[in-house]
């Protein structure tokens, strides 16, 4: 019987991305044959260089996965999606048919090869605006954009293909933070970090009373750790939200908490429009029967974290606002360089504008 002793051959999907590069090395790291699968559109996003054995990667668009692709693994950790909330409202019907479509049609596939477990990052932007008490598990959606809606959408069709051969979990990620080698600084305490360190001031564009809940990239490796060692009973078609209670904050919070790190950093605060998703979620159900988890990173260490990264790599203007660590921003440069075409397919060389 599966259980905690059992090593697997894991196919990690985004594994280049902001949080495939910690897991993938993380997973490795705890014994798991692990390879990964990317598109490769942010691989010119080094930020650092891991200190970790990369894993090996198939170059390859979630639209187009094959059987061949799929066949013999035992595991699929699935977290390759158009992640960027402005990229997903730009083109929503693209969004759907790369997160939800595609996600589909790859589990269908993954069912048919015999797939026994599909771990699929899922997120509390599910929640959208929720008001009352901390959200649980068994709250209803309330969606706000096209990213989050595929995510509800995904837990919808998943969900009731589950039998004893094949066992979904559903990681419902709080905001992550954090250090990556593939960073992102278009995240909230990531971009709090930045702004900082590059111009030594924070300036809030709303008044900060919504709240969130964040997790740390490392922590949700953390958590697709324990999902895999965990018996199949008991995560058998669960959803987890991936975070912990004491890591709901409202947004003045973490820019207060960003600013006290950051020494001789100001904080001005705006008045209550714009971004109005706010949620406190509850974590109770994890940190309960998901064996072996808890988070170990906070905001403060985290911005910590990357106070000291920044300095030791002189992260300057130019990286903060470049096109490198932000999602919408290396997306249109591929296809204004018709690297990728309108649907982000990437095109033939030859067809490509030089860089």
């Amino acid at each position: 019987m599966e259980g905690l002793e059992r090593l697997m051959r894991v196919l990690l999907t985004g594994s280049d991305g902001y949080l495939g590069s910690l897991a993938g090395p993380a997973l490795s790291d705890a014994g798991h044959e692990v390879t990964g699968l990317d598109t490769g559109f942010f691989r010119a996003g080094w930020l650092y260089t891991p200190p970790v054995r990369q894993i090996p990667v198939i170059s390859r668009d979630l639209r187009t996965i094959s059987h061949d692709d799929l066949d013999g693994f035992d595991a699929i950790v699935h977290m390759a999606e158009l992640s960027n909330d402005p990229m997903g409202q730009l083109d929503p019907n693209l969004t759907h048919e790369i997160n939800h479509q595609s996600t589909m049609r790859m589990v269908g596939i993954a069912k048919e090869v015999g797939i026994s477990r599909f771990i699929y990052m899922s997120s509390c932007s599910v929640y959208g605006v929720a008001t009352g008490a901390d959200v649980t598990e068994e709250a209803s959606f309330n969606p706000q954009t096209a990213y989050a809606e595929c995510k509800m959408l995904v837990e919808r069709d998943l969900a009731p293909l589950a039998n004893d051969n094949f066992h979904p979990t559903f990681l419902r990620n709080s905001t992550a933070f954090g250090a990556s080698p593939r960073m992102r600084m278009d995240i909230v305490l990531n971009n709090l970090c930045g702004h900082a360190k590059v111009n030594g001031e924070i300036r809030m564009q709303s008044d900060g009373t919504p709240w969130r809940p964040l997790v740390h990239g490392l922590d949700i490796a953390k958590a697709i750790q324990c999902v895999l060692a965990a018996d199949p009973g008991v995560v058998h078609n669960q959803a987890f939200n991936v975070g912990s209670n004491e890591q709901n904050y409202q947004v003045k919070e973490i820019a207060e908490i960003v600013a006290g790190v950051f020494p001789g950093c100001e904080l001005s605060f705006g008045d209550s429009t714009g971004d109005n998703r706010s949620y406190r979620v509850n974590f109770d159900k994890i940190s309960t029967q998901l064996p072996g988890f808890s988070c170990d990173w906070n905001a403060e260490r985290g911005a910590q974290q990357l106070a000291s990264l920044f300095a030791a790599i002189d992260f300057n203007q130019e990286d903060f606002d470049g096109r490198r660590y932000t999602r919408l921003k290396q997306l249109q440069y591929l296809i204004d360089t018709a690297q990728v075409d309108a649907k982000l397919f990437w095109n033939p060389p030859a067809d490509r504008v030089p860089a």
